[in-house]
C-alpha cells in the first residue's frame, strides 16, 4: 500500500533527524582529516621522560600548524590561534609512534597526531576563522603550456609533495592529450571535458595552465564543475633562472590556488547564518532515507523542518550556517546535489 500521510511521514523524519543531523561527518573521514602523520621530533632533556615529553610537545605545535593549514584559506593563516602547551592538549585526541630511538637524556621519533574535531571547530569559531569541516573529493587536473601537454610542466605537477594535498588530484593521461588538443583555455565549459571526467569518476576538472614572459611565470586556473559556471583564478611566480627551473615553484604556487579555490566555498565562516526552503525529489522510502543519512553529514546544517511529504518529493526548510556556496560544497561532499530551478531550490541524491 502507498502511504501518503504527511504526519506519518514527517514523523519518520523527525525520529531520523533526531538520530542522524549531528553536525558531523561521518567517524572515518573526520578521523582521516583531523589526522596529520609524519611529524619528525627530536629533543633533549634531563632524563629519558623529559626528553620524551618535550618532544611531543613539540611535535604537537608543527602537528596544529599542518592541522590549520589544511582547514583554512591563505589569507587567514596569519591569523593561527597562539594556543600553549596546555591549549594544545585540550584539542588533542592522541598520538602514536614509530621509529622511536632514545637514550637516557633524547628522545627521536616520528609520530602521527590526533585532533578532536569539536574542540578544534570551538577554538576556531572563537577566533571567528572560517574553516572547511568536509574533506575535498578528489579532482582531475588538466595540464596546459599552454594547450594541453605532458611535457615538463605536467612532471612537475606529478611531484611526491603533491600527493597530501588538500585538494586530492589525479593528472589527466597522457593517452588523451589527442583528445583535448583543440581545448581553449579561455572558453572551455563542462561539456568540452566531460568524456574525460567520466572515464576518471570526477565532477570536477582544474585547467592549469603556464606561460612564459616578462621574466616570470603565469599561472591561470580554471575550475569546471557539473552544472556550475566557471571559476578563474590567475598567479605570477618570478622566474628562477630558467623555464624549467621554475616549474617546481609554479606546481607549489598552482596547487596552494587549487586548494584556496577550494575552500573558498567550502570554508564555513559561523558568524553568517541563511535559511532556504528546499523541495527534495524522493523515489521511495529507501531513497528518503539515504538522503536523511547523508544530511546527517553535513555539518553546517543546524536545523531542519518538513513542511509538506508525498510519495515522490518532500518539502524542508533549512537552517545553515555559512554562505549558500558553503552550503552547495558541503552538500556535494555528502553526495547530494543542491541545484536553484526558477527561484526554487532542489535538493536530490548526486548522479
Amino acid at each position: 500500500m502507498i502511504l501518503r500521510t504527511a504526519v506519518f511521514y514527517s514523523a519518520l523524519w523527525l525520529f531520523a533527524a533526531s538520530c542522524l543531523l549531528g553536525g558531523a561527518l561521518p567517524a572515518r573521514a573526520q578521523d582521516a582529516l583531523y589526522t596529520v602523520s609524519g611529524i619528525h621530533v627530536d629533543a633533549t632533556g634531563a632524563s629519558t621522560t623529559e626528553a620524551l615529553n618535550a618532544a611531543i610537545d613539540q611535535g604537537r605545535s608543527k602537528a596544529f600548524q599542518i592541522l590549520y593549514r589544511r582547514l583554512t584559506r591563505q589569507l587567514d593563516w596569519g591569523r593561527q590561534p597562539a594556543l600553549d602547551t596546555a591549549g594544545l592538549l585540550r584539542i588533542s585526541r592522541g598520538y602514536n609512534l614509530a621509529n622511536e630511538r632514545r637514550s637516557t637524556t633524547r628522545y627521536v621519533a616520528d609520530v602521527t597526531y590526533m585532533f578532536n574535531p569539536e574542540a578544534v571547530a570551538r577554538t576556531l569559531r572563537a577566533a571567528q576563522i572560517a574553516f572547511s569541516q568536509n574533506s575535498a573529493k578528489r579532482i582531475l587536473v588538466i595540464p596546459m603550456s599552454p594547450g594541453v601537454s605532458h611535457g615538463p610542466w605536467a612532471q612537475a605537477l606529478l611531484a611526491p609533495a603533491f600527493r597530501d594535498s588538500a585538494v586530492p588530484f589525479s593528472l589527466l593521461g597522457a593517452e588523451d592529450d589527442a583528445t583535448l588538443a583543440a581545448l581553449n583555455f579561455d572558453a572551455a565549459g563542462w561539456s568540452d571535458v566531460s568524456g574525460v571526467a567520466l572515464k576518471n569518476h570526477v565532477t570536477e576538472v582544474g585547467l592549469v595552465q603556464v606561460l612564459s614572459a616578462n621574466g616570470k611565470l603565469t599561472v591561470n586556473i580554471r575550475r569546471l564543475g557539473v552544472g556550475e559556471q566557471p571559476a578563474k583564478t590567475s598567479l605570477d611566480v618570478p622566474m628562477l633562472q630558467t623555464v624549467g627551473t621554475t616549474y617546481p615553484a609554479a606546481a607549489q604556487a598552482a596547487v596552494r590556488a587549487i586548494e584556496d579555490m577550494w575552500k573558498t566555498r567550502s570554508a564555513i565562516d559561523f558568524s553568517q547564518r541563511g535559511r532556504l526552503t528546499v523541495d527534495v525529489r524522493i523515489a521511495g522510502l529507501a531513497q528518503w532515507s539515504e538522503i536523511q543519512a547523508a544530511l546527517g553529514g553535513v555539518g553546517n546544517v543546524t536545523g531542519v523542518s518538513v513542511t509538506a511529504i508525498d510519495t515522490n518529493y518532500a518539502r524542508i526548510n533549512l537552517a545553515y550556517l555559512g554562505g549558500i556556496d558553503q552550503l552547495r560544497e558541503a552538500f556535494a561532499t555528502a553526495g547530494l546535489s543542491l541545484t536553484n530551478r526558477g527561484g526554487q531550490w532542489m535538493l536530490a541524491k548526486a548522479q
